[in-house]
């Protein structure tokens, strides 16, 4: 029986299994130390509310120092901001019925909601869907762990000062099964996706696909 997937894994997945195929043959695990530095900005917000300009060009942020601070006074607007400055768990492992992971925060409340910290920026509305599927996981498994219903997950983007709500709908919970399947089935390499995505992707040397980039196509 294949072991039970990550949280992360079935993000991969729903990008691309074969990625996902590819990261696991080189056992990569860790996250890049400055995706984890963007990450932990994520435990400092009430900090940074109050830090000087200069301190703030100094981190991984994404708009200027003021804009930044304005995102950040925004969320503080939320009901939630002083759980989501001190969350009841933080890097929270927990194991459900069909996956594991670490929540990066659960905020207290009835029930908990589980929370992601994303070192990207968010698309206009929304969340990617990978990390919608690595929302729903995380909620199906603390609602396993917790024995009840879990309603919905949060996604932080702190490099933007931006968080964003992920509803369990039919539809998102849909798409964590189907993903879900895939890679419970995985049995080797799984067929190549040739499109875009495959521009971003580490692994497209080894992978074979073939690019239309114009840097591809000039050999470079």
């Amino acid at each position: 029986m294949p072991a039970m997937p990550s949280f992360s894994e079935l993000g991969r997945a729903a990008y691309c299994p074969r990625q996902l195929y590819y990261a696991r043959k080189h056992d990569e695990q860790e996250p890049p130390p400055e995706m984890e530095e963007i990450k932990q900005l994520a435990f400092r917000y009430d900090e940074l509310t109050a830090v000087s300009d200069e301190t703030l060009s100094s981190l991984p942020i994404d708009p200027e120092p003021t804009a930044f601070r304005a995102k950040l006074r925004t969320l503080a607007t939320r009901d939630d901001w002083e759980d989501l400055c001190d969350p009841a768990e933080q890097e929270y492992f927990v194991e459900g019925k069909d996956c594991h992971g670490v929540v990066h925060k659960l905020l207290a409340g009835d029930p908990p909601t589980p929370t992601l910290v994303s070192p990207g920026k968010p698309p206009e509305t929304g969340v990617w869907e990978p990390q919608t599927v690595r929302a729903v996981a995380a909620a199906k498994a603390v609602a396993w762990e917790r024995e009840r219903e879990i309603p919905r997950a949060l996604v932080e983007y702190p490099a933007v000062g931006e968080l964003r709500t992920v509803p369990l709908t039919t539809r998102r919970i849909a798409t964590y099964r189907r993903v879900l399947r895939t890679v419970q089935s995985m049995d080797g390499v799984p067929p190549r996706v040739n499109d875009s995505r495959c521009e971003s992707c580490e692994y497209r040397t080894e992978c074979g696909v073939k690019t239309n980039s114009l840097k591809s196509l000039l050999g470079l």
